[in-house]
């Protein structure tokens, strides 16, 4: 009975791994489409909000639409519109048509983004373990696998548009694949699928939803304002603080997202023995203490070690905020998601402008306090990931019906 969940498990490594190419492949042609367009930095600058304001918004529109309809049918369409809508920004040639295709593919990556995490959590229930954070850590390896793809078309000649048509084919081709080991949305209390009063169940609304969940989604804008922070300022910040050559300081990123991918392929297995709130708690307390050597510390390998325990604290952290939100009602799961992840999302968009802003009156290794502060409350939040989960002992019937879904 489990050999269904298995599918879905590999199935959901696929959905991550294609949203983590498609993203990859835009991010490495960048600088072209820039040039394309025929825009400034800062202009671009300006149009990536709207890639974020698509995505807040696919968000929003995600998390009811898979809780009403499953992720069964939602992860693989907003699959399709994200590879779909890749190939737009290549097809740009001003500011204003690649400001309308990023909206566009803002929405399918944010459609994507909260249907395969809902998913993930149903798949996860499942398996009555944690395995969320592996998920996430094929994001990665997706978009390890973009750069390699599209360093080497570029080096061959190829134009953007060409390279773009061809990773969304691809990403196509796996979306048909990846589809069949999709679960069926869970089996709700009332077969008919109807509420006591006839009416099809609805979501809860912004007001309606628990305040555990805000919580949670707080604790999430935080701490992906810190992963932020690592992606837009570590390799400045070496190069400004302690004089680093330019291939020297470009390790600082570095080790941050090889720690970052390779503690999510462990820490599931750590989850399981000390649980989620263990990892968020001592994940964000070895946060605390790696940006203090960032922070204060005058040796660049210090430094660049730093950043690489830094991504290690917080590889399982994101993974169990994302986790609990979607345990909490197995009913609401997307929405919840889609609460957590949206504001999450924020964090990261805010990350550059409040560090920017923080520069104008401290040193840039100083404003590694705000995400440093952040940890801290997100260690002493700990709980937060632990309350109101699963119990690991699932009811034979709720693991049969996971198994028999596919």
């Amino acid at each position: 009975m489990f050999k269904a969940l298995r599918a879905a498990r590999i199935s959901t490594f696929g959905y991550f791994t294609i949203n983590g190419f498609v993203l990859g492949a835009w991010v490495v042609h960048i600088p072209t489409i820039e040039h394309r367009a025929g825009i400034t930095h800062a202009t671009l600058g300006w149009l990536l909000l709207l890639l974020g304001a698509g995505a807040f918004a696919g968000m929003q529109l995600a998390g009811p639409l898979t809780d009403r309809l499953g992720a069964r049918r939602v992860v693989p369409l907003s699959a399709l519109l994200l590879s779909a809508a890749v190939v737009l920004p290549g097809l740009s040639t001003s500011g204003w048509s690649l400001g309308a295709a990023l909206f566009v593919f803002g929405i399918g990556n944010g459609c994507l983004d909260v249907s395969m995490n809902a998913h993930a959590v149903q798949v996860e229930a499942g398996y009555q373990r944690p395995i969320m954070s592996a998920f996430h850590a094929w994001f990665s390896v997706g978009g390890v696998a973009a750069a390699v793809v599209g360093a080497r078309t570029l080096s061959w000649g190829w134009s953007p548009t060409t390279t773009l048509a061809v990773v969304a084919a691809v990403s196509v081709a796996a979306v048909a694949v990846f589809r069949a080991g999709l679960l069926a949305a869970p089996t709700r209390a009332n077969p008919t699928g109807a509420n006591a009063t006839g009416a099809e169940p609805t979501s809860p609304s912004w007001r309606s939803t628990p305040s555990r969940i805000w919580l949670l989604a707080a604790l999430a804008l935080m701490l992906m304002l810190s992963e932020g922070v690592a992606a837009d300022w570590s390799v400045l910040a070496l190069r400004e603080t302690l004089d680093a050559a330019p291939a020297t300081a470009a390790f600082a990123y570095g080790a941050f997202a090889t720690a970052m991918t390779v503690g999510r392929l462990l820490i599931d297995r750590v989850a399981g023995r000390v649980g989620p709130v263990a990892v968020l708690r001592w994940g964000s307390v070895l946060a605390v203490l790696a940006l203090a050597l960032v922070v204060w510390s005058p040796s660049v390998p210090v430094v660049l070690g730093g950043w690489a325990l830094f991504g290690a604290g917080l590889a399982g952290a994101v993974p169990q905020l994302f986790s609990a939100a979607g345990h909490s009602d197995p009913a609401a799961a997307g929405t919840n998601v889609s609460r957590v992840a949206s504001l999450g999302y924020l964090g990261m968009l805010a990350g550059p402008a409040a560090i920017g802003g923080l520069t104008h009156v401290m040193p840039i290794n100083l404003t590694f306090l705000l995400p440093l502060v952040f940890c801290v409350i997100a260690a002493f939040a700990a709980p937060l990931a632990g309350s109101a989960r699963r119990s690991r002992t699932a009811p034979p019937r709720a693991v049969d019906e996971l198994a028999s879904a596919g």
